[in-house]
């Protein structure tokens, strides 16, 4: 069994996932299939002054199956709805995406559902804008980064004297 990569219609790849794992028990066809899979990620982000876990597609419109080419699981796929066609090689003859590529994505995967991460990245030396707390509203210096703890060590201006500050991720926000 070898990784290939179906495009489908963006937004609807859990329906296209659930409409190939029927199919496929339909057709009898198990023992060519494997995984069918939406590549996600869990990832922290702030709506209305709460802190919310998302599920974050890391390749909108696309999903992995895991399957043996042969002309009846092609038809399988080729013919379930919502599903524009393959990635790689002809629409007759689709090329399986390399096995280092395959484990990429599979780790990656793995990887995200161990500890959801913040969505979005900070760097040392970067300027943020405090949005929550008491240094509300003034500016900041990222020193430190520390994701483990969803933690930014920051220097802000207070009284014109800077000031080192330990604030949470969500208690910021990247300035344009």
């Amino acid at each position: 069994m070898r990784w290939y990569i179906i495009q489908a219609f963006s937004g609807y790849e859990k329906q296209v996932q659930r409409s190939l794992i029927e199919r496929i028990k339909r057709s009898g066809l198990e023992e060519q299939f494997g995984d069918v899979l939406v590549p996600t990620e869990e990832v922290v982000e702030m709506r209305e002054g709460k802190k919310r876990t998302v599920e974050h597609k890391l390749f909108p419109g696309y999903v992995l199956i895991n399957m043996e080419m042969t002309e009846d699981t092609w038809h399988v796929v080729k013919d379930c709805p919502n599903i524009t066609g393959f990635i790689g090689g002809t629409p007759e003859n689709p090329a399986p995406i390399t096995q280092v590529e395959a484990d990429r994505i599979l780790n990656r995967i793995q990887k995200g559902g161990d500890t959801p991460r913040p969505k979005t990245l900070f760097e040392p030396g970067e300027e943020v804008l405090v949005i929550d707390g008491p240094f509300t509203d003034f500016k900041g210096l990222v020193k430190k980064v520390d994701y483990d703890k969803s933690k930014l060590h920051l220097t802000v201006s207070v009284f014109n004297r800077p000031t080192d500050v330990e604030l949470e991720f969500t208690k910021v926000e990247k300035l344009v």
